[in-house]
């Protein structure tokens, strides 16, 4: 019974992904109609000016919007799984700021230089912040140890501490730009989409097919790790092991993510908490359930970025923060009572 609610539920928000993915084809500086859109993707009686528009700009935006927002919805909900703190995601472990920082360090030294390398060029930027997020994943791994054992609360103090010095590496990295390449790597950090292409999906892509089945394969032992960790090994569960091998999966996930996107924080605080609330305590039901949840945010979200102030657009991760913060506050607020 609760496997078809849960296949009901996420019929449900196919349907509105479908509708969000509509709207944002054919809405924009350039307004489509539905027929237009139809016979661009089929091929039907093709023009050169609803090709660009469709598959050069607004396709390969809608593909990372889903996708980003689809893995930080999933490795959201492992690292509360993990941690047991509902308050814990992605920003807060500071892997976000690791990505960034590295980044803005690939803006100051290359930025301008690689035009000529084309697909190489274009590789560059999300592999230097694939590096930045699992150098500072690393980091946090490492002095998260304590007697042989992943420490949680050690874990989320020491994201913040890591998250922090890469955040102000970041700043002072971006004060020494060009004022051209100061703007871009700021609205970069905020996170934005604005420049998706097919590029970055390919770099991305593989992370995901790999770590998300990974994750959802392990999913009954997160809802194992709510319970005291002596009960959990007492019925022949390898907990750290377990936890290194889930927190590792979701780390690469959102370094996949946050390299092609920027740092788009509360995706994976809030999108865990809906699904929770709509599906239960059962992390296999959680889990695909918070990814549909974050793609469906981060869809919206830069819907109302590119449309909201036209022709001027806002990074997606401004939008996400307007929402992300009164909902943290009343998290907080709900945890007091």
């Amino acid at each position: 019974m609760r496997k078809k609610n849960t296949l009901g539920l996420l019929s449900v928000f196919v349907l509105l992904i479908a509708i969000t993915v509509y709207i944002s084809l054919t809405n924009g500086a350039f307004d489509m109609t539905v027929g237009e859109v139809v016979r661009t993707l089929l091929r039907i009686e093709g023009d050169p000016k609803f090709d660009l528009i469709i598959f050069d700009f607004r396709l390969p935006r809608i593909v990372i919007a889903a996708l980003v927002g689809m893995g930080l919805g999933v490795a959201g909900t492992v690292i509360q799984g993990i941690t047991r703190n509902g308050l814990a995601d992605s920003g807060i472990l500071g892997i976000n700021a690791g990505a960034g920082a590295a980044i803005v360090i690939f803006m100051f030294f290359f930025q301008g230089q690689l035009s000529n390398l084309g697909t190489a060029g274009i590789m560059l930027q999300p592999l230097f912040g694939l590096a930045g997020g699992l150098l500072a994943a690393l980091l946090i791994y490492f002095f998260s140890f304590k007697g042989g054992r992943l420490d949680t609360e050690r874990l989320l103090l020491t994201g913040i501490a890591i998250g922090s010095g890469f955040g102000a590496l970041s700043l002072y990295v971006s004060l020494k730009m060009k004022s051209a390449d100061f703007e871009m790597a700021t609205v970069w950090i905020s996170g934005s989409i604005y420049n998706a292409n097919w590029v970055y999906i390919l770099s991305m892509l593989p992370w995901l097919l790999i770590l998300l089945p990974i994750i959802y394969h392990k999913a009954h032992l997160l809802d194992l790790f709510q319970l005291e960790e002596a009960t959990v090994t007492s019925i022949g569960v390898r907990v750290e092991r377990e936890k290194s091998i889930l927190l590792l999966a979701s780390i690469g996930v959102i370094s996949s993510c946050v390299s092609v996107s920027g740092s788009i924080s509360f995706i994976g605080l809030m999108a865990p908490h809906i699904a929770r609330s709509l599906v239960g305590t059962r992390h296999r039901a959680i889990i695909p359930v918070s990814g549909a949840v974050g793609m469906l945010l981060v869809l919206l979200s830069d819907f109302i970025a590119k449309t909201a102030f036209s022709p001027l657009e806002i990074p997606v991760g401004i939008v996400v923060s307007i929402i992300g913060v009164p909902y943290f506050l009343y998290l907080l607020v709900k945890r007091k009572h």
